[in-house]
């Protein structure tokens, strides 16, 4: 019986040094996917001899990939286990390992913004700048030190957790535990992505459905406002009280839709991009031609 490889906690060091680059080469088709297999080059040379096999699994992590670059690391961590499982004879096949990339991708990418974005980075900003403005060297370089200990840090242990629960979700490969695993994975990655539709695509119809006058007192009487400061707070007030901005009320065709079904365009634009990509149409053809469509609705005064 062949002797078990493993990977050496230089190997594991070896990937997360590599995956501080993971958006060296971030692509509209893609995304990620050029750092991510620049981060697991060291894995795949460790656990697999042959080049057909190590070009395989480079080709298997070329596939899209898309997240927070600092929580990408313990997607990255379970994904090592997985790996290491395969290069020893475990059932795990391309899909499962790509199902659970995917799956995991979207809910962490939810996470890292507001901890490290609106969080982290903004405090440490705010501590370093209050010593700069005193005129303290130390304000830029405690910025530097503190941000760099503390993503480094949460990268590193963050990825051998992974790891280490990727390990043991190999073990039980005959009882379906990583099936069960790569399925919820890629259900929860699909609801996050659903949820996501409205927030990132954005369709609006411009052509006016109709134009109604507005009686007095309906609207903000501009010419009678005070000038300076005090009107502008009068206007306020009148608007937060339900007045109109217009004396004419005007409905657009995006009304009408968002008081029907809120978001549905959208929906169907995704469900099409999607269509087109399992047809293998090619991701940077869509993106010219959502381009293309985008500029000719707007110069026709349909978007």
């Amino acid at each position: 019986m062949a002797e078990k490889i493993t990977l050496s906690k230089q190997d594991r060091l070896s990937v997360a040094l590599r995956s501080t680059f993971l958006q060296g080469s971030w692509n509209y088709e893609r995304m990620q996917n050029g750092g991510w297999a620049f981060a697991m080059i060291p894995a795949i040379k460790r656990l697999y001899t042959t080049k057909e096999e190590q070009i395989a699994a480079l080709k298997r992590h070329l596939e899209f990939f898309n997240t927070h670059p600092y929580v990408a690391s313990p997607v990255i961590g379970v994904t090592l286990a997985l790996e290491e499982e395969r290069a020893n004879g475990a059932e795990v096949d391309d899909a499962a390992i790509q199902g659970v990339k995917v799956g995991m991708m979207g809910p962490l990418a939810g996470v890292g913004d507001p901890v490290f974005w609106f969080t982290a980075r903004p405090i440490l900003g705010a501590l370093g700048a209050s010593l700069a403005i005193s005129g303290n060297i130390l304000g830029p370089i405690l910025f530097f030190v503190l941000w760099n200990v503390i993503r480094w840090a949460f990268m590193w242990y963050t990825q051998e957790f992974g790891y280490n629960v990727g390990t043991k979700i190999t073990e039980d490969l005959s009882g379906g535990l990583l099936q069960k695993v790569t399925k919820g994975a890629s259900i929860l990655g699909m609801f996050i992505l659903g949820a996501l539709v409205e927030r990132w695509v954005n369709i609006n119809f411009t052509p006016v459905v109709s134009s109604v006058k507005l009686s007095e007192g309906a609207y903000i009487d501009w010419a009678s406002l005070p000038q300076g400061g005090a009107g502008i707070q009068q206007a306020f007030q009148q608007y937060a009280s339900g007045l109109a901005l217009s004396p004419e009320k005007v409905t657009t065709l995006q009304d009408n839709l968002n008081s029907l079904i809120p978001g549905f365009v959208p929906l169907l634009l995704t469900l099409l991009c999607m269509w087109l990509l399992k047809k293998n149409v090619s991701p940077i053809l869509i993106i010219i031609a959502l381009f293309v469509v985008g500029i000719a609705g707007h110069v026709i005064g349909l978007l």
